[in-house]
């Protein structure tokens, strides 16, 4: 796979600072497991808390899918709030409103300090065919003391209707977590390979910890908590224009196989061809038909896909890793929104971490009902993935592997392992290369 498809325009755009391997034995009273954006503002925050910890990362930091986020910075995460009033209630969308919007500020406080490109934008969420999902949201945000009122939005195509969320944010990832991350605690290139009752044992050292937080997209513990069961991966695609359209704000349809658009700079960022991890979806064919549709001068200056945790309800898992492990803490199933769920989380974890009350807690708890409809889905495709009587089969629960043509990668559509044509972990929970020849 070529280096436009595998390195985003964020990766080509930043020089990242170098961290050393473990190379000893060592003790800390908090490990955190992940060095994407989430482990490094956990990192952060702990360091700010006065907090001994250790940041371990496999690879280099924000090496995954940090690097390929499109990097919108909002509380508008979809039509959620009309979700969250009807599957909980008022209270509970009013927190997690709240939880965002404290996300938001806190990187605007932050960026103040680190050149990221920082910018104010206005959200949309937009349907091209169903106005009603619209005018929902819409009534959502009425309830919530939220104005959704705008004058026009950019967009080469009709729609049905559209939602807006003024005053939010866009930046550079990248540029925004080096910065962050350069007196932190740090290890690259250091694999967890092993966790024991507080130890790790990772591929050049151990680590004696009191206390450990699991930031690695997917959980790379099976044991416990049933991620396997409440999260699937999403896969959608980026393509970076040059000669195309000014948006002036950031735009996501309601679909997950719908399109999105940001610009950077000189850039318009369009998004789509999302799917299930493992399936078949529109990848980059998709957006290279529209814009040549819509943009017919413009050209293609970078290409890159990403993955996403889906969870049953269309909230992260932020907390205590399952009710069993008090010491044990997670972030993942950010749904999309991994900027302010990053956020959340650091924050979040680090309270409880000192013993701290915080009104989001229960709003995220991992432990939360897993009674909703997409559980179902879910156990249905793993089942049908542990049935089929193909190789090669995925390390990590032994689904089969089915093989993407568009990005020559190795997939598993029960949990989202993805494996290049050598065998190498393209993204977990698989921790294991797998011997495909």
């Amino acid at each position: 796979m070529d280096g436009d498809i595998l390195d985003s325009i964020w990766f080509k755009t930043v020089k990242k600072p170098k961290f050393e391997r473990l190379e000893k034995n060592i003790k800390t009273d908090v490990l955190i497991v992940g060095g994407g954006m989430a482990g490094v503002l956990c990192a952060y925050m702990l360091q700010n808390a006065g907090i001994d910890y250790v940041l371990t990362e496999a690879k280099e930091i924000c090496s995954g899918i940090t690097q390929k986020t499109t990097a919108k910075i909002t509380c508008q995460h979809g039509l959620i709030y009309d979700k969250i009033i009807k599957n909980f209630d008022i209270n509970f969308a009013k927190l997690y409103f709240k939880a965002q919007d404290d996300a938001c500020k806190m990187y605007s406080k932050l960026c103040k300090n680190i050149d990221c490109d920082y910018e104010i934008k206005d959200s949309y969420v937009f349907s091209v065919t169903d106005k009603e999902k619209i005018d929902n949201e819409i009534l959502a945000y009425n309830k919530l003391g939220l104005d959704s009122a705008f004058n026009n939005i950019n967009l080469p195509f009709d729609v049905a209707g559209v939602v807006c969320l003024k005053d939010q944010a866009q930046f550079h990832p990248l540029k925004f977590a080096y910065g962050l991350s350069k007196d932190l605690n740090i290890y690259e290139n250091t694999k967890v390979v092993q966790l024991l009752p507080n130890k790790a044992i990772t591929n050049n050292g151990e680590i004696i910890f009191k206390r450990i937080i699991i930031a690695t997209h997917f959980p790379i513990d099976n044991k416990r908590g049933s991620y396997f069961l409440k999260m699937y991966q999403h896969r959608s695609y980026v393509i970076a224009l040059k000669n195309a359209q000014n948006v002036n704000g950031m735009y996501v349809d309601e679909k997950d196989t719908g399109l999105s658009f940001r610009n950077y700079k000189t850039l318009l960022l369009l998004g789509g061809g999302g799917h299930r991890t493992g399936k078949q979806g529109g990848n980059w064919k998709e957006l290279e038909q529209f814009a040549q549709r819509y943009y017919s001068k413009a050209k293609i200056v970078g290409k890159w896909a990403t993955q996403d945790c889906m969870t049953l309800d269309g909230l992260p898992y932020i907390g205590r890793y399952s009710k069993n492990t008090p010491d044990m803490y997670v972030a993942t199933g950010f749904n999309k929104w991994g900027m302010t769920s990053s956020m959340v989380a650091a924050t979040l974890l680090t309270d409880m971490i000192m013993g701290k009350n915080n009104e989001y807690e229960s709003v995220f708890s991992p432990s939360r009902s897993i009674m909703r409809p997409q559980l179902a889905v879910n156990a249905f495709e793993s089942l049908i993935g542990l049935i089929t009587p193909t190789a090669p089969r995925c390390p990590h629960m032994g689904c089969a592997l089915k093989y993407n043509r568009d990005e020559h990668s190795w997939d598993c559509s029960c949990h989202g392992s993805r494996f290049d044509q050598d065998g190498q972990v393209l993204d977990n929970p698989a921790t294991d290369d797998k011997k495909l020849r």
